[in-house]
């Protein structure tokens, strides 16, 4: 590992928090990611590739059982699309207007692997609202 340290050049306006980076304990750089992935709202696991089998032929392609409910657009209505947004996260009014601010931005997960019936039920309340969502 030493000489992964010599290969890697740091440059000149980075060595100073390298340096103090290099001082910290593991839980102290644990705690340190945790809050800079909360801050900047980004992960710091590695992006997985998804390899999908093809589907031989004859065979019957399983039907989607879990959806991750996605606000697209938020229209006219924002304080209808926040309140949707309350309702069916039970989320406080900060983290749902900041959730609806996001949408304006980029698409934002409102709830992962939901069943069909109920990402269903969702997609209705946020376009009564106003709001554009996908279910992925």
């Amino acid at each position: 590992m030493a000489d992964e340290k010599e290969k890697i050049e740091v440059p000149a306006k980075f060595k100073k928090l390298v340096e103090e980076i290099e001082q910290m304990s593991v839980i102290d750089l644990a705690e340190l990611v945790k809050i800079l992935e909360e801050k900047f709202g980004v992960s710091a696991a590695p992006a997985m590739a998804v390899a999908t089998a093809p589907v031989a032929a004859g065979e019957a392609t399983e039907e989607k059982t879990s959806f991750n409910v996605m606000l697209t657009g938020i229209g006219e209505k924002k304080i209808d699309v926040i309140k949707a947004v309350r309702d069916i996260t039970q989320l406080g009014l900060k983290e749902a207007k900041d959730m609806v601010d996001a949408a304006e931005k980029a698409p934002q997960a409102v709830k992962e692997g939901v069943k069909k019936e109920e990402a269903e039920e969702m997609k209705k309340k946020f376009e009564a609202a106003g709001a554009k969502v996908e279910l992925k």
